[in-house]
């Protein structure tokens, strides 16, 4: 079996002065190429468990791997390729944008930071392009933007290194209803086309299903299921899992895969 792209091992993370751990003893392995959802309620842990993957907190025990060896951190050479290989897009696109910068600026930021032998204005001009936003937004600041168009430009910035990993932090929740699935359907026809490992985190069951082939239930910072997403929502093993499907009567943004 080949190794796991991203991998966490005996996870745990208990806040200063929380009375509960965040995370306790968490296992996961995520293989390239594919995409992982992460379901659970609010507090379930999850969105704790993206920021140890993508290495913005250290755990309180257990470790986090990239490629088979342990997160780096500082400013070194491999703390930069790592930051080049995971890449993450967050909830609210408002407080993710710099609100002084303009959406060339913005996406072509870590270029210049972790790709400066690439051509930046080029690069802007074909993620632009891959998210189906037109050239002059460019030159655009955020708020001139609406709120799926924001999330386009969150999504190119991630892009704009060519990661190999996305996480993606409950991406199309701050949304309106009627253009979740538009950004949704970008989401997948890109990961398709770039190859990309994808982690979604979200409470919303429908856009795991949408997004991923794979899941993991999250309940009280442990994970209690995980496997094949249609296999967890058609014939799910555990109560909490149940529970969260019985909770909604349809999952509108199922996709087609097997």
């Amino acid at each position: 079996m080949t190794a796991p792209i991203l991998s966490a091992s005996a996870l745990g993370m208990h806040y200063p002065g929380a009375r509960t751990p965040a995370l306790t003893e968490v296992d996961l392995a995520i293989r390239a190429g594919g995409h992982l959802g992460i379901i659970g309620e609010s507090g379930s842990g999850k969105s704790t468990l993206a920021r140890l993957l993508l290495g913005l907190q250290r755990p309180s025990s257990g470790s986090v791997q990239f490629r088979g060896e342990p997160i780096p951190t500082g400013r070194g050479r491999s703390a930069r390729e790592f930051r080049r290989a995971v890449q993450v897009v967050l909830q609210d696109p408002v407080a993710s944008l710099s609100p002084r910068m303009t959406v060339g600026g913005i996406i072509a930021e870590p270029v210049r930071a972790l790709r400066p032998e690439w051509n930046e204005r080029e690069r802007v001009a074909e993620l632009l392009a891959a998210v189906d936003l037109p050239a002059d937004v460019a030159q655009r600041l955020p708020r001139e933007l609406s709120g799926g168009q924001r999330q386009r430009v969150a999504i190119a910035r991630a892009l704009s290194v060519r990661p190999e990993v996305v996480i993606a932090d409950e991406p199309v929740s701050a949304l309106d209803v009627s253009v979740r699935a538009q950004v949704l359907q970008l989401l997948r026809r890109l990961a398709a086309h770039e190859g990309l490992t994808v982690v979604v985190v979200s409470h919303d069951l429908g856009i795991i299903d949408g997004l991923c082939t794979e899941a993991a239930v999250m309940q009280r910072g442990q994970i209690v299921e995980h496997g094949p997403t249609r296999q967890i929502l058609d014939d799910p093993v555990h109560p909490y899992t149940r529970e969260l499907i019985a909770s909604v009567p349809t999952l509108p943004y199922r996709s087609t895969h097997p």
